[in-house]
């Protein structure tokens, strides 16, 4: 009974690791990942349990294309998640709302079996009323979301592989700043989704120096023969609270003193700009002094900027500067500008 229980269990949690296609699993790596969860199993017992029991019972392919196998469930299989719950299901609705204008679609693609499941369980407690919730929340990102940049679905899976399994990849990249083509061996260190952008962050060749792929730009990608170089010591958080991502101007905070409009005041009472920040009534005035310690970071000022006249900046005497010169460079954008006439 315990040899029979065992293989239930080892059959679940390969049924758990095959990803759906486009994703797949090499025969070797599911074997590492099975012994890992405590089961021990050779090749050819694995290879037998996949072509000969699973793939009879649930839609399992296999690419043969290369050595080793890599398998997948199709596209279209849907697997009912006994274990969510009504308020699961709700925050995988609200999660697919705000990551679709975030994420590539293909990246959403990913997750989307989840998400109509998360629906489905809803839909199916339509007597209770509760399914009408998620046609009833919705979650907006905060400011103007770009459009998020189209990704390919098979670039997404071989960097997403490549990163996972610890492995280089080879690539063709388009770069911004010559507008052309260029052949990279990438060795992945992180990944980050920023706004409607999605970076690999990864060192080149042999240097040892991170730099930042904007994945949409990658034209192909294909795992590498190359032996993976690991980066030792990149911690990713310490990557980007170093601002990596934030434009940093300079290593040390500043202190920003600024006199704020009412509503940018209760805004920042509500969600403020930092941790320390301190906000003081104006005499005679509706307005409030603004004091906060917040990165010198570029972040920061185009936040300032988009303000406009709701703001005040006092000091860094920088940042009024910079502030003064693009509001006057606005100014005169308007004014030496034509107006262009409608027509009916």
């Amino acid at each position: 009974m315990s040899d029979t229980r065992d293989t239930l269990f080892r059959y679940l949690t390969l049924l758990q690791l095959i990803p759906r296609y486009p994703g797949r699993i090499s025969t070797p790596v599911l074997k590492e990942k099975l012994a890992e969860r405590g089961f021990h199993i050779d090749t050819r017992s694995l290879q037998r349990d996949l072509s000969q029991k699973l793939s009879t019972q649930f839609p399992i392919g296999c690419d043969d294309s290369q050595k080793p196998y890599r398998w997948y469930f199709d596209r279209d299989f849907q697997c009912h998640l006994p274990s969510l719950d009504v308020p699961s299901a709700l925050t995988l609705v609200l999660a697919e709302e705000y990551l679709k204008g975030l994420l590539p679609p293909v990246v959403v693609g990913q997750l989307s079996p989840h998400f109509s499941d998360a629906r489905r369980l809803l839909d199916e407690m339509s007597s209770n009323g509760l399914s009408q919730w998620a046609r009833k929340v919705r979650a907006i990102p905060n400011g103007k979301a770009l459009i998020p940049a189209a990704l390919n679905e098979m670039t997404w899976q071989i960097v997403s592989q490549a990163l996972l399994e610890q492995k280089p990849v080879d690539v063709v990249y388009l770069s911004r700043a010559a507008k052309t083509e260029k052949h990279f061996t990438l060795h992945p260190q992180g990944l980050v989704s920023r706004h409607s952008v999605t970076y690999l962050l990864a060192t080149v060749d042999d240097y040892d120096d991170i730099r930042q792929f904007a994945m949409h730009r990658i034209e192909t990608a294909t795992l590498s023969e190359a032996t993976w170089r690991p980066l030792h010591g990149f911690d990713l958080d310490n990557y980007i609270a170093g601002g990596a991502f934030g434009y940093l101007q300079g290593k040390a905070p500043v202190t920003l003193f600024a006199h704020v409009a009412p509503q940018v005041a209760w805004l920042l009472s509500e969600t403020p700009l930092s941790e320390n920040q301190r906000l003081i009534p104006l005499p005679d005035s509706n307005w409030q002094q603004l004091e906060a310690e917040v990165p010198d970071d570029q972040q920061t000022l185009w936040w300032l900027m988009a303000m406009g006249a709701n703001v005040n900046v006092l000091a860094p005497a920088a940042w009024r500067e910079t502030l003064k010169a693009n509001a006057e460079q606005v100014l005169a954008h308007y004014q030496n500008t034509p107006v262009a006439h409608e027509t009916a």
